[in-house]
């Protein structure tokens, strides 16, 4: 295409409708991006550049078959119709963003902040399940990068875009990555992408989110100029997590690495621990398993059932293996409250906390349905209770061993209770 689409410039789609462009949205290296109307509702069109593709015909029957199976999950923004070529180039129609949703990139550059931890938490659960279900179904993303994402600062729902890239495990249609972004195999061009190097490129977008720095640059990678050969070493031959336990070499610098340093000690160890995991070097060069979907989504709402409202109006975290944590707001101190232990995760008990269906029933992983919520007597605040917002009755079993049928909408007293059934799965209260 030499030039852009006017307005009201009419686009054959596939299934003989067509797409009135409206008006110009942006533009990147493979293509433009414009707003359009199908029938009576407005939609997104990326249209390619002429020679942005290499294998034009490929690409086009991979977009149609994306288009046929659908969206792994309501996450992504995936592609519905497909044009008709058209003076050379083609392109496919997805459904627009909403303008509450902000570039990652925006957060990176502190042009955007998440309004809470839990906002921040609650993006990292999105992400993970969004890959561990494209995953699932058979697929490998590519092109992984910190372009791929649209949060939403205040709830942490996340959009996935460009996934005209996503391909069938074991299929590549010669996309390797964004640098910084792309598993050290396939920077070193001794591998193509796939799920496992998805897998590397998930770990640095979600470090990205919590710890807001890189977790390769730390620094030995202060250099005057970042050439070619260095970047190839930094990424791909010989690259350092800026925690490893082991090797020093790329530790983070006081001054330039502000945020890591500062958020790296706020969390609990388990997830340091689950990052440190993920960046050893048996694990960056493929000697040892990388962190899945699964172990991700199990580790980040664990990490949500620990986070708390201090008195001050902060939120803090507490382990649930300790008597007492210190805010990290406003350094009082809080004492244990009681900890639901149930299936593989410990959920602090305290007001606000909500259950979802992953806590309540041992066959789903569901992190979003809300089951339950801690909530104050009225009366008196200082009773806390369990509220029953499931459709399922719940049998609770008091310290004095008597049962009692709690039915949606009616409370329990926690101070008072041993143990719940839920029907699917029982809970211990500590």
């Amino acid at each position: 295409m030499s030039e852009y689409f006017k307005k009201n410039t009419k686009i054959p789609l596939t299934d003989k409708g067509t797409a009135a462009i409206q008006e110009r949205l942006g533009e990147g290296g493979q293509g433009v991006v414009y707003r359009v109307t199908v029938g009576k509702r407005d939609y997104a069109l990326k249209w390619y550049h002429n020679g942005a593709i290499a294998s034009p015909k490929r690409f086009y029957k991979n977009l149609a078959d994306n288009i046929a199976k659908g969206a792994p999950t309501a996450a992504f923004l995936w592609p519905l119709f497909l044009t008709e070529p058209k003076d050379g180039s083609f392109g496919y129609i997805m459904d627009l963003r909403e303008k509450k949703y902000k570039d990652f990139s925006d957060f990176l550059l502190a042009k955007v902040r998440f309004g809470s931890i839990s906002s921040a938490i609650t993006a990292c659960l999105n992400i993970t399940n969004g890959f561990r279900d494209l995953h699932r179904k058979g697929f490998s993303y590519q092109d992984l990068n910190d372009g791929n994402f649209f949060i939403d600062p205040q709830t942490g729902d996340v959009l996935i875009c460009d996934n005209d890239n996503v391909a069938p495990f074991g299929d590549n249609l010669g996309i390797a990555g964004k640098a910084r972004y792309m598993a050290p195999e396939v920077v070193r061009n001794i591998k193509k992408p796939d799920t496992m190097t998805d897998r590397f490129s998930l770990a640095v977008i979600l470090f990205r989110i919590l710890f807001l720095d890189h977790p390769l640059e730390g620094k030995r990678v202060l250099v005057p100029c970042l050439t070619e050969e260095l970047e190839l070493k930094f990424y791909g031959k010989d690259p350092v997590f800026i925690y490893d336990k082991t090797d020093s070499s790329n530790a983070p610098v006081r001054g330039v690495h502000g945020n890591v340093i500062k958020f790296w000690q706020l969390y609990p160890a388990f997830i340091r621990n689950m990052f440190t995991r993920a960046f050893t070097k048996d694990a960056m060069h493929g000697k040892s398993p990388r962190v899945s979907g699964s172990e991700w989504q199990i580790a980040f709402t664990q990490l949500r059932d620990m986070l708390i409202t201090c008195p001050c109006g902060g939120e803090t975290f507490f382990d649930p293996a300790e008597d007492s944590a210190i805010c990290i707001h406003c350094g009082v101190k809080i004492p244990r409250p009681s900890v639901l232990s149930v299936q593989k995760y410990k959920v602090v008990l305290f007001p606000g906390r909500k259950l979802y269906r992953c806590h309540t029933d041992n066959d789903s992983d569901d992190y979003r349905q809300i089951c339950g919520e801690v909530i104050r007597n009225p009366d008196k605040p200082q009773i806390w209770g369990l509220k029953n917002l499931s459709s399922a009755a719940w049998t609770a079993t008091a310290q004095d061993g008597t049962a009692k049928t709690i039915a949606k909408g009616e409370v329990l007293v926690i101070a008072r209770t041993k143990s719940i059934d839920f029907g699917n799965c029982v809970a211990t209260v500590q």
